[in-house]
């Protein structure tokens, strides 16, 4: 179905682009009802919205004519949230309106705003800005809005969340009454239908939002990946797709510059687009990856909206995004305009449980699955070597003569040998990537569903809430024990340090066995086997967690049980004590009474301790405090009478003040002293 357009400039615009045909929101923006009427069009990031109020506007911009008048005051304005979007609508509108020698004219923020003066004093028939540099411009006397016949405001619904409520508001009001006003918001949230109800009149209201399940054209994929190998699945994923641009969405700068880092060094051709980078900066690296010269960009969510970019195939979420709304805003740069393109999740075993819920709330049906292996793509490779367009090309004289001298010093295979070494010599190297993701995710997957009680999931070998470690039942093998720099001070408990020692060593719980959690450290064994292992893969930095994790020397390092039955032994409750560093030297060690003098008293934690034997809770560290209502004193403050069947611990008792027989004879406690906590109060006489 053609574009049902009458202006012939703008047929050819299009015919140009290779718009055959409109895409819903289009057609719904042109349709006969909505003609000359406010619109409120609710329509999906991609789905060509601004074509579609592009040609919207035509008819009150060009009044029935071919052509427009020379450039004068603005009789168009678009609003749009960010700078991107802003300058993406500048492209889109000047490219449509180039045959009606439309001028259309930049206002954002991060460029010169002098040179925006000037371009505005020359005259423009649409003005595109971002709010605040909009507001700037009319504050100043440099926007003249006097002849504007219609305003939009693109994506109005990002421009509540950003805060620009109050621009939007000024502009509107600044704005002459007979504008046609034409408001386009992914959803209807309740500010954007009070601010439709305010400024404008009857709205015609379009909803042609995409399916529930995200863009149509997106194919979405989730990769199992260990914490550690993301970066090399990235790596993978893009030698894998071969796509000819590529954006990897990260969460923070930091992150997207060590990204960008370790693509440059494998030999892609990178680029990054972040928010501490100036627009003119900003502006080059999306020149570079339109005209090709970089085939990936690393960027923030500042890269989620207002890029369009042609060749841009794949998507890549190397960090999971923070909400359902950014995941289809990131995955909506692909996939435009009728074209095909990937969105590719990559989730560590930890961020399982989380991708599923972001997936579920955006209603996408996603495939599971691996990271490609170094095998695959180098089998990829050669198919693609043979493949390649240099085979068909057409084949010159000078190619002729060349490969008759190559073909006279050479053989055959030795000329193929060196071509292949040319191919793979430009394709950076793919790497290993472990199964160690995989394997994870698919045992989360078979424990998917099941629930078990509070007994049953707590880890064996874990440590209880009194601060006692439990045996862990069959880790009957040699072990070493490592210390991590957590404790119970900060709260450190043994259901999310299980995991996290998992995660960061690249082990199963199973070769996990004691773990002793103290005040300010965790101590924990892992299996002789793995303990190689692990203390490599502890060393790598880890941007999840800032916890040191490092081998104990001085530990007594379990041995493998022999066949000869242990030597039975009196239980010694020091031995398995945890108080902190304050415990009683072993029965195998000496005591060192002389250092125990120069101690002298005790500090409060220690004289919560005796030899009594079991082991205490927190309750227990506390000084023993006896309640206040064990004490009831007279009338005159003197003394104090315990309460029937209480026996309050009292020091060395004084002289009673009255004598045996008479009233109130009750020991005089106005000055004894608990052993612990406070002592009662007197009462001063006036």
């Amino acid at each position: 179905m053609p574009f049902p357009t009458t202006s012939s400039p703008l047929a050819r615009a299009l015919a140009e682009r290779n718009y055959d045909q409109p895409t819903p929101v289009q057609l719904a923006v042109l349709a006969d009802e909505a003609a000359d009427r406010d619109l409120l069009v609710s329509a999906q990031t991609g789905s060509g919205k601004t074509v579609a109020y592009g040609l919207a506007m035509a008819k009150d911009l060009l009044d029935g004519a071919e052509r427009f008048e020379p450039a004068a005051a603005p009789l168009a304005l678009i609003v749009a949230p960010t700078r991107e979007l802003a300058l993406q609508v500048q492209r889109e509108l000047a490219w449509l309106y180039e045959h009606a020698d439309g001028r259309v004219v930049s206002c954002v923020g991060g460029m010169d705003p002098r040179r925006e003066q000037r371009e505005l004093a020359a005259g423009a028939h649409i003005v595109v800005g971002t709010p605040g540099r909009l507001c700037d411009h009319l504050r100043r006397g440099r926007l003249d809005i006097s002849g504007l016949r219609v305003v939009v405001l693109d994506e109005a619904d990002e421009m509540l969340n950003l805060g620009f409520r109050e621009d939007m508001e000024f502009i509107l009001e600044t704005t002459p009454d007979t504008r046609r006003t034409l408001l386009f918001s992914a959803t209807f949230p309740r500010g954007i239908v009070a601010l439709a109800k305010q400024y404008q009149q009857q709205a015609f209201r379009i909803e042609v939002a995409g399916d529930e399940g995200g863009h149509a054209d997106i194919e979405y994929r989730a990769i199992r990946v260990a914490a550690d190998d993301v970066e090399h699945a990235v790596v993978n994923v893009l030698r894998f797709h071969e796509a000819p641009s590529a954006l990897v969405f990260c969460n923070t700068r930091e992150a997207v510059r060590h990204l960008q880092a370790a693509l440059l060094e494998r030999g892609f051709s990178v680029a990054s687009l972040s928010g501490e980078m100036t627009q003119n900066e900003r502006t080059q690296a999306l020149q570079a990856l339109r005209d090709g010269r970089s085939r990936v960009c690393v960027a923030t969510d500042v890269a989620a909206r207002g890029i369009d970019l042609p060749s841009l195939d794949l998507v890549i979420h190397a960090d999971l995004p923070k909400d359902p709304e950014v995941m289809q805003h990131r995955s909506g740069r692909t996939g435009r305009a009728g074209r095909k393109g990937v969105s590719i999740l990559l989730v560590p075993p930890a961020r399982r449980r989380r991708a599923e819920l972001l997936l579920d709330l955006a209603g996408i049906d996603v495939v599971w699955g691996s990271a490609p292996q170094a095998d695959e793509i180098r089998k990829l490779d050669h198919d693609r070597l043979l493949q390649d367009a240099v085979f068909s090309e057409e084949v010159t004289s000078d190619d002729q003569v060349l490969a008759q001298a190559l073909l006279a010093e050479r053989s055959p295979e030795a000329i193929a040998a060196a071509l292949a070494r040319f191919y793979r010599a430009r394709l950076p190297a793919p790497e290993d990537i472990l199964d160690s993701g995989e394997g994870r995710g698919r045992e989360r997957d078979d424990r998917r569903g099941e629930r078990t009680s509070r007994r049953e999931d707590r880890p064996a070998g874990t440590r209880s809430k009194t601060g006692k470690a439990s045996p862990r039942h069959g880790m009957e093998e040699a072990t070493v024990w490592f210390r991590a720099s957590i404790g119970r001070k900060k709260n450190a408990e043994a259901r999310w340090l299980l995991p996290m020692i998992c995660r960061r060593g690249g082990i199963d719980k199973h070769d996990i066995g004691a773990i002793k959690i103290m005040d300010t450290t965790t101590e924990f064994e892992i299996a002789a086997r793995a303990a190689d292992s692990f203390a490599v893969k502890i060393k790598r930095p880890d941007k999840e967690d800032t916890i040191r994790i490092e081998p104990l020397a001085d530990a007594p390092q379990r041995q493998a049980p022999s066949d000869k039955p242990a030597r039975k032994t009196r239980h010694d409750p020091w031995r398995d004590k945890d108080d902190g560093g304050h415990s009683a030297p072993r029965r195998d060690e000496p005591r060192d009474d002389a250092a125990a003098k120069r101690r002298g008293k005790p500090d409060r934690e220690a004289r919560a301790f005796s030899s009594e034997g079991a082991s205490r809770s927190r309750e227990d560290y506390a000084p023993r405090q006896e309640p206040r209502s064990a004490f009831r004193f007279d009338r005159d403050g003197k003394g104090a009478k315990p309460k029937s069947g209480d026996e309050p611990r009292f020091g060395k008792k004084k002289q009673h003040r009255n004598k045996p027989g008479q009233a109130g004879h009750w020991p005089d406690v106005s000055a004894a002293k608990p052993k612990f906590g406070k002592k009662p109060k007197k009462k001063h006489r006036g």
